[in-house]
């Protein structure tokens, strides 16, 4: 943990105002100087923040929610084959916020991190902007079914500059993913009430803002690619990604930053890598049972071990053979770990069967950039006079999520907390649940429209043609609909739930895990995609996901197969959800360590 030193001077000043007390130890202040209570942090420094999200959110999925009609009218790819870079490039983005969340927690600060980050977007979109821009980096235009205008996909130089921007953009995103939030949450003190419901409040209206910059995106920025040309698009990108810069700045002298205190996945291997040496060692043993009483351990001399990390000497019994990490090791006292650590990778392992749970909810929210934008594509978008871009069919659930966030924040909560006496109202796992349902509902939605669209190409023989079907694009926003609301209960569940229940030293690590989850969703959406065509063509049937264009295409089984995997899904996830408890007194369950005299028994 990094040491935060104080200067006489400086505490002189804190002794001779008493009425601003410290924060912990491990807040600073922009300046690296101890935080002060009254002073840093608070909503005042949170709404930084959340204009700042407004800005991120709007820069990336103005081109995200449309790049798929990018990739195959400008650079030539099959729907197919679009769908998987998109996918691809979403799913790396999300990931690669674990690498920022890591750095955050254990070298860095979130401060640091998203200036990086900022700066790295701004330079992945520049590049995308000039390709754009500039006719000759781009392949040449061509016309379908005309031989002498064939179809080439970008290669070469150019497909370099495309990718090279892109996954740019992915580190950027990532790494702003990765330490906005936690930055954010950390701006709370979640030792008292008041503190805890304003950090709740604080993960609802950073959907929120995520959902205006989204509104924007998918309203204005994409009109603009659509009928002005994409580089309109990527240049209001670049713009908003920079000017978020300044506006984070200015928050500064209100923010208290959480300090770095060392890699914690090392605490988490050397916890399990003791346990697992003490196992092996009682094996080739006589097996001999010695019983450790823990009850007659006091705290003061707990303390005197570790007396940076205080702790309960008394383990829990989940997840009990890591109890013996804690046990002396004469031959080895490098692997000797505290019971806090044993306790916090005990809480790591815990949330792992929950962030795997919501892997498929994620690979359906992945449809919302690819296959659906594709069905808008060959509907009837016009609502009136006004045609709309297919890319902006998500205003629909973004709106519901605007409307829905604080009602649930200042109606929805209220309501149950009174209903069920607790501090929380709803848990973060009941939030978590009802986005999965919703997500199977969506996938059966999805299934029945796209049933629709195919039968009105049947029935006015227009599946080969290119002109808009006589249906409306409407239909397939039942889907986003669906699809969106199950957004907003499980990311916001997903955020608070992993910043609450993760130890304090991997926090931001912990809350990319929602941002991890969403990755893993697009990835295997991808995967899913070639493992369907492949098994399909090896049974000597016409792939579900391949043909001359998208009427060709098997889409409703596709959606029927995400259906059932997310009912099977949400079943083992039922399983997990009921056995796990949760860490923090807020979330009105037992505290993280047991109050009560035990003994642990233990095979050496």
């Amino acid at each position: 943990m990094s040491s935060i030193t104080v200067t006489p001077s400086e505490a002189q000043k804190h002794e001779e105002t008493p009425e601003l007390n410290i924060w912990e130890e491990d807040y600073v202040d922009w300046r690296k100087r101890p935080a002060v209570k009254g002073r840093h942090g608070g909503m005042l420094a949170a709404s930084f923040v959340l204009a700042v999200e407004v800005l991120e959110n709007l820069a990336f999925l103005a081109n995200a929610s449309n790049l798929v009609l990018y990739l195959s009218k400008f650079m030539h790819y099959s729907p197919s084959g679009s769908a998987n870079i998109v996918t691809n490039f979403m799913g790396t983005a999300f990931l690669l916020a674990l690498l920022g969340g890591f750095l955050a927690d254990a070298f860095f600060t979130t401060y640091s991190i998203f200036l990086l980050s900022a700066v790295i977007e701004s330079l992945g979109l520049l590049i995308l902007t000039l390709q754009a821009h500039v006719p000759y980096l781009k392949p040449p235009t061509c016309v379908s079914n005309q031989l002498g205008s064939p179809c080439h996909k970008v290669g070469g130089g150019k497909a370099v500059m495309l990718f090279s921007g892109l996954y740019l953009v992915a580190l950027g995103v990532g790494g702003i993913k990765g330490s906005l939030p936690p930055h954010g949450a950390e701006q709370f003190d979640e030792t008292t009430f008041v503190g805890r419901n304003k950090r709740s409040a604080f993960f609802n209206y950073f959907i929120f803002c995520l959902s205006c910059g989204a509104l924007i995106a998918v309203t204005l920025v994409v009109w603009m690619e659509d009928n002005k040309g994409w580089q309109w698009g990527f240049g209001i990108s670049t713009l908003t990604i920079v000017v978020s810069i300044p506006i984070f700045l200015l928050g500064s002298p209100t923010y208290r930053i959480k300090t770095p205190a060392g890699s914690p996945i090392t605490t988490i291997f050397k916890v399990l890598a003791s346990a697992a040496f003490i196992s092996r060692k009682a094996k080739s043993s006589n097996n001999v049972v010695i019983s450790i009483s823990t009850s007659s351990v006091s705290s003061d001399s707990v303390r005197d071990v570790d007396e940076q990390t205080p702790i309960t000497p008394i383990p829990t019994q989940n997840l009990e053979f890591l109890n013996r990490a804690a046990m002396k090791n004469p031959n080895h006292p490098e692997l000797k770990c505290t019971l806090k650590q044993v306790e916090e990778a005990k809480v790591v392992l815990k949330i792992f069967p929950i962030f795997a749970s919501t892997i498929m909810l994620n690979c359906c929210l992945a449809q919302l950039s690819t296959f659906s934008v594709q069905q808008a594509a060959t509907m009837n978008t016009k609502l009136g006079s006004l045609k709309v871009p297919p890319a902006s069919l998500p205003v629909f659930p973004v709106i519901f999520i605007m409307i829905l966030a604080p009602t649930y924040n200042h109606a929805i909560v209220p309501i149950a907390r009174k209903l069920t006496k607790s501090e929380m109202g709803i848990t973060h796992l009941q939030r978590i649940g009802t986005g999965l349902v919703l997500s199977i509902v969506a996938m059966a939605v999805a299934a029945l429209v796209e049933m629709k669209r195919k039968n009105v190409a049947l029935r006015t023989h227009m599946l080969d043609s290119s002109e808009p079907l006589p249906i409306s694009f409407l239909w397939v926003a039942l889907q986003y609909l669906f699809l969106g609301s199950a957004d907003l209960f499980s990311l916001a569940g997903m955020m608070e739930f992993f910043f609450t229940e993760a130890p304090m030293s991997m926090r931001s690590l912990a809350t990319a895990l929602s941002w991890a989850s969403l990755a893993m969703g697009y990835y295997f959406s991808s995967v899913l995609v070639s493992v369907i065509n492949g098994v399909t063509k090896a049974c000597r049937l016409t792939p579900w996901l391949y043909g001359r264009s998208l009427n060709h295409y098997h889409l409703e089984r596709f959606y029927w197969l995400m259906c059932i995997l997310s009912g099977l899904n949400f079943l083992q996830y039922l399983f997990w959800a009921n056995r796990y408890t949760y860490r923090s007194k807020s979330a009105g369950e037992q505290p993280p360590f047991k109050e009560q005299q035990h003994k642990s028994h233990l095979v050496v």
